[in-house]
């Protein structure tokens, strides 16, 4: 990469974008939506269970221009756009921000919230990892906790990271999907007992659409 292209990178007007698709949001609260996917490569938190592994190395994607990027967002009858990676906050997210706005687009951000908030999103998904535990400021910012659930280690992180966000802030725990036939048993009781939290599930997988 050139030096012009690393000033551009870092204004946000290129962006390595790994794969842009038009879909349903499959997750969370804003399940069944349709919207238009930007999966931005590049994640350095690494979890073990990640089914998109393969966006963690951003050398593999090459920088494309965010107006296109905008544009091609902008095409679609949805007027909203999930953010999502790898780490999206990895890169200033600015510029697309703006861009989306000016189309009236609803931006809504996926993150594990291990960097500073970039950009204007209407809704932040915060999904926080113990590996790299989030900033307060994106705890304090996020309008959905969704933490995903393997063992019943991670019910004790769910809590922990519950008290660092607002009283609106959307809870939800959501099986990981390799383990989801063990671990929902243990999620439905818990949401039962814990009767604030949610149970969201990768519905898209189910439905077998993107």
């Amino acid at each position: 990469m050139n030096k012009s292209e690393d000033i551009l990178l870092f204004e946000g007007r290129l962006l390595p974008v790994m794969e842009e698709f038009y879909s349903l949001q499959g997750e969370g609260f804003n399940t069944g939506q349709a919207a238009y996917f930007i999966r931005i490569g590049g994640c350095d938190v690494g979890c073990s269970w990640c089914d998109v592994k393969e966006s963690w190395n951003a050398s593999l994607y090459p920088p494309v221009q965010t107006e296109g990027v905008i544009a091609r967002a902008a095409a679609f009858p949805a007027k909203a756009v999930v953010i999502t990676g790898g780490e999206p906050l990895n890169y200033n997210l600015g510029f697309l921000s703006e861009g989306l706005k000016r189309h009236d687009v609803k931006i809504f951000i996926e993150t594990s919230g291990t960097r500073p908030l970039s950009g204007t999103p209407d809704w932040i998904c915060l999904s926080p990892k113990k590996n790299s535990p989030p900033l307060d400021e994106i705890c304090m910012k996020a309008d959905e906790l969704k933490v995903i659930i393997q063992d019943d280690d991670d019910f004790v992180w769910a809590e922990e990271n519950m008290v660092k966000v607002q009283p609106r802030c959307q809870l939800y725990l959501q099986p990981e999907w390799s383990h989801r036939n063990f671990i929902m048993p243990r999620i439905i009781s818990f949401v039962m007992e814990h009767p604030r939290w949610k149970i969201s599930l990768q519905s898209h997988k189910y439905m077998r659409i993107p």
